[in-house]
């Protein structure tokens, strides 16, 4: 039996795999504490509000042929041992998997990346740094292996980083994404910081730019074959 905590669930998004009409399993627990977490409910390894996980598939197969897609989301979806079985069980219904990922849990990481379709995989800061970003040491190590694991493995996903004026400067963005480059990185996305959901206060009221994300984007024209600001 599939033992799978999901904290939340969306029916239907245009933007979790872009391209895709999929539905979103939030999956409950995450190892690291991002100041700027838009999903902080998602964090505890247990939720208030779960949802079985016989529901989900219950509306999942009566969905077959209306949706394109499923994507694993978080939370940090690795960090559960039902992860493998739950996209089974999915997949079996006819859907293409997605997943969002820190890419921290190398085993069950190599262990999914075979039965998804697409990866959407967080990069938090230059790998150096990473540890005042999540408030987990050696998390950049971690991160960095993840990475190494869905760039090796041939699956078609994008690379995003979320960036924090407070956070991670312009300069530090860059140097990322020569970093990034550098590794065989092909597709990033890095995305403005969006206050709905955070709970800290200090990062909430500290968001605004001094210039236009767009601009920091344009500097990175050349380094990748396809470069996206959300």
């Amino acid at each position: 039996m599939t033992m799978l905590r999901v904290g939340g669930f969306t029916p239907l998004s245009t933007t979790d795999w872009p391209g895709m009409l999929a539905a979103v399993v939030f999956c409950q627990g995450c190892p690291w504490r991002c100041g700027y977490c838009h999903n902080p409910d998602l964090i505890p390894a247990r939720g208030d509000s779960e949802i079985p996980w016989d529901d989900v598939l219950a509306f999942l197969r009566r969905r077959r042929g209306l949706l394109d897609a499923v994507v694993f989301s978080g939370g940090e979806p690795t960090a559960q041992a039902g992860l493998v079985d739950a996209v089974r069980e999915v997949r079996a219904l006819g859907f293409k998997i997605g997943l969002h990922t820190g890419g921290m849990y190398a085993q069950r990481l190599a262990e999914v990346l075979p039965l998804v379709d697409w990866v959407g995989l967080d990069v938090k800061a230059p790998f150096a740094d990473y540890a005042r970003i999540t408030g987990a040491a050696g998390s950049g190590e971690r991160a960095l292996a993840g990475l190494q694991q869905v760039l090796a493995s041939g699956v078609d996903h994008e690379i995003r980083t979320t960036v924090h004026p407070a956070l991670l400067g312009d300069t530090a963005v860059i140097g990322l994404a020569h970093d990034l480059s550098d590794l065989g990185v092909k597709r990033y996305v890095i995305q403005a910081f969006r206050s709905q959901g955070c709970q800290n206060d200090s990062l909430r009221l500290s968001g605004t730019r001094e210039r236009p994300l767009q601009t920091v984007g344009e500097q990175m024209a050349g380094l990748f074959e396809d470069v996206l600001v959300r």
